[in-house]
């Protein structure tokens, strides 16, 4: 009989130790994770009653592997265009919350006499929460709707692009064994150089490779494809001295941004719940029961210093970024845990040999019992609120409860030519200076030792500088003349002639940046003609500027990457019922708006919006009403609701749960090219000394018969007033919040036919 390999054997034990665990903690209605770990406790070397692993350097193998995916499924989940969209709450809020808790976490370490590294790596796995427990618990409670919730979305995300930059100066501490404050900026612009290089590139290479294959891509090839770029990625930031993750990450990030996202997260999450769970099981294996034992007390006090210090440094956080209190207090409640970024830390910690082994079980261990502890944490929020509410000051009473934070939302929105421009060209120059100098680095390593070496003497040298200097032309074309036909530019050149001097500095500005790439490609290859080279660098500038051939190629160039970065965000914004920013908007006004799917066993499916009355019973509004491939904007109230209807619902938080009998979660309909466009959209009306409005009710101007527009809220100096009663009296300098079609609002108005 063959000798069965011991490899297989172990990843029999594995699987069948984790899939009994994890149906167990299902029936349990626990998190999956916990089942992981303690199944990797049971097949670990730590039991031997039962069978158990032989050979760990192959379980480390699947482990990385296991991280590998976690890591590039997180890239396909998080997207910088999340970044960008969560905006200053949750970025702000989250900056405090994990700056705090790594401080701590040093301090405490060095309070428990720890080494300086056992101290920094204890900070970074105390400042990461677990994403995998939250979610799992906002969807057991149903609170995943709520605002507080969306800014802890929010701040997960930013979490995790903390969390790979914290990997990568971790890593970069832990090399030198030391804090240098050289490094860790050497470290961090690197970081930010390869990373914009890569996500440039690949914006601009791999969705058009994906829509030229298009045809040919099918469940199996789409998957081989993306793994196969994973793993390239995975190589290439190994090679440059960065970590597999990080690679993983950003490669999952690039392809986020493709109009097949989505199919390719489906595609891999079976291969990363497979090697993610090898990864939580050897996490388990980890735990030493009599490092347990033998540190209960620690174990305890660090479970404390979590649950005390992440609720009060992220409601600090969130109160900073001028959310209100009770907001504030959930959020801070819902982030009291850590989880499996800890762990990836704990990992690298472990595999540089940095920290000590005892550490590990000793995080797992505070781990799970904040896991434990994180639904009952999220249940006593709302008391605590109320209890810190009666104590509050009186002076400042208003302010904390309600927050700082005022609505983007303005009626005249003039903004800065001056800032729009500057905005604009420091983000163009910034992007193209960084990919001509990774031309000019790729060059100077690859190209011109082959070609020096084939065409040796001054016309090897010659042909290398024109080849590099014809590859970044398009984008020194593009750093000195972009802008400089804009609107902006315009203005404030016919402004005045102090703007005139400004601009002409501010190009001559850019004009010597395109030269000193020149130099930096021209000097090494002729060291003893610096002089001759600055008149060289003068005349390939003036070339550029005036050649069409390079206006031409940047701006195909430009285009290209543009279409590709905006290609997922159109289609996504093409099947949305309401556009994202109209949606964020209203929320920053406690308005909330959801996309919901009708149950199709509802007992309301077949009457009209007249007999439901959802305004009056549950508060919301019925914004649109999309079915199939036509939507209704604004439905009247004869429209009737239908199975697997689509609404969009206007309302507040607590308005909107009250529908939760009526309808579910939107499940995710298939996407065709058919889909219908939606063009919903929201503006402020202001009653101005004299309009005919003043003193008329809602049901006497008959707004929405007339003018096809739906008022979702109105605005009385510091009073905001969301369900608004048809008898509603106006009054000067009410802010009416509606919403209609962009037409319908231009000429809402006219529309309404009233005379003074």
């Amino acid at each position: 009989m063959a000798h069965l390999d011991h490899s297989i054997a172990d990843l029999a034990i594995i699987l069948i130790t984790a899939g009994i665990a994890t149906i167990l903690f299902k029936w349990l209605k626990q998190p999956v994770v916990l089942g992981y770990i303690v199944a990797g406790f049971i097949a670990g070397p730590y039991i031997t009653w039962l069978p158990t692993v032989t050979e760990m350097e192959n379980v480390k193998i699947w482990a990385e592997i296991g991280v590998i995916f976690l890591l590039f499924a997180l890239g396909l989940e998080f997207s910088f265009k999340k970044l960008i969209d969560v905006g200053g709450t949750a970025t702000l809020a989250t900056l405090i919350n994990m700056g705090s808790m790594i401080v701590i976490g040093y301090v405490v370490g060095r309070l428990l006499d720890w080494s300086p590294m056992n101290s920094i790596f204890l900070g970074g796995m105390l400042s990461m929460s677990s994403t995998t427990i939250i979610i799992k618990a906002f969807n057991d409670m149903e609170l995943q709707k709520q605002k507080f919730a969306g800014i802890v979305f929010g701040m997960l995300i930013v979490e995790d692009l903390a969390a790979i930059l914290m990997m990568v100066l971790l890593s970069t501490v832990a090399v030198s064994h030391k804090i240098e404050g050289g490094a860790l900026l050497n470290s961090l612009l690197r970081l930010v150089f390869f990373v914009t290089v890569w996500f440039i590139v690949g914006i601009y290479l791999i969705p058009t490779f994906l829509k030229k294959t298009k045809k040919y891509l099918n469940d199996e090839t789409l998957l081989i494809a993306s793994i196969g770029l994973c793993l390239g990625m995975v190589l290439f930031a190994s090679t440059v001295g960065f970590s597999a993750a990080l690679g993983a990450f950003i490669m999952g990030s690039i392809l986020a941004e493709t109009v097949k996202a989505k199919q390719i997260e489906h595609l891999i999450g079976p291969i990363k719940n497979l090697f993610g769970a090898i990864f939580f099981v050897s996490v388990g294996m980890m735990i030493d029961p009599a490092v347990i034992m033998g540190n209960v007390g620690l174990i305890l006090i660090l479970t404390a210093v979590v649950l005390a210090g992440r609720i009060i440094f992220a409601t600090l956080g969130v109160l900073a970024s001028g959310e209100g209190l009770k907001v504030a207090v959930q959020s801070g409640f819902s982030l009291a845990q850590i989880g499996e970024f800890s762990f990836i830390i704990a990992t690298l910690g472990m595999s540089l040999g940095v920290i000590s082994s005892n550490l590990y079980p000793i995080i797992v261990a505070v781990s799970i019992i904040t896991t434990f502890t994180t639904p009952y944490c999220i249940r006593i929020a709302t008391p605590v609120y109320h209890a810190i509410e009666k104590r509050l000051p009186v002076r400042s009473r208003e302010k904390i409860i309600e927050g700082y934070a005022r609505s983007n939302l303005k009626t005249v929105n003039k903004q800065n030519d001056w800032n729009r421009l500057l905005k604009s060209i420091l983000q163009l120059v910034a992007m193209y200076s960084t990919i001509s100098l990774a031309t000019i680095f790729a060059c100077e390593q690859f190209m011109t030792p082959f070609i020096t070496a084939n065409m040796p003497g001054v016309w090897g040298h010659i042909v290398s500088a024109t080849i590099a200097l014809l590859l970044i032309a398009p984008f020194l074309r593009a750093i000195m003349m972009k802008k400089n036909r804009s609107t902006e530019f315009r203005n404030l050149w016919d402004d005045s002639h102090f703007n005139r001097g400004a601009l002409i500095s501010l190009i001559a500005l850019r004009v010597s940046i395109s030269g000193v790439l020149i130099l930096m490609v021209l000097i090494p290859l002729f060291p003893s003609y610096t002089l001759l080279m600055v008149v060289v660098s003068m005349a390939v500038t003036a070339l550029i500027i005036y050649s069409q051939g390079f206006k031409k190629q940047s701006r195909r160039m430009e285009a290209r990457f543009l279409e590709n970065l905006k290609q997922k965000q159109l289609q996504d914004e093409k099947s949305a019922g309401i556009h994202p920013k109209i949606a964020n908007v209203l929320l920053s006004k406690d308005i909330h708006i959801e996309e919901i799917e009708v149950y199709p066993l509802s007992p309301k499916v077949g009457k009209t919006l007249r007999e439901l009355d959802f305004r009056r019973q549950m508060g919301v509004s019925i914004v649109t009403i999309i079915r199939g491939n036509r939507k209704i904007n604004i439905p009247d109230a004869n429209e009737r609701l239908y199975p697997y209807d689509r609404i969009i619902v206007a309302g507040s938080d607590e308005n909107l749960q009250k529908m939760a009998g009526l309808v579910e979660d939107g499940r995710q309909m298939v996407e065709n090219e058919d889909d219908p466009q939606h063009h919903v959209s929201l503006s402020q009306f202001i009653i101005e000394s004299g309009s005919p409005m003043i003193g008329k009710s809602l049901h006497e101007l008959d707004m929405q018969k007339k003018t096809e527009c739906m008022i979702v809220g109105i605005e009385r100096g510091d009073e905001s007033y969301i369900n608004v009663s048809p008898f509603h009296m106006l009054m000067e300098g009410d802010t009416l919040l509606l919403a209609g079609e962009k037409d319908k609002l231009m000429t809402f108005e006219k529309n309404l036919n009233l005379t003074v």
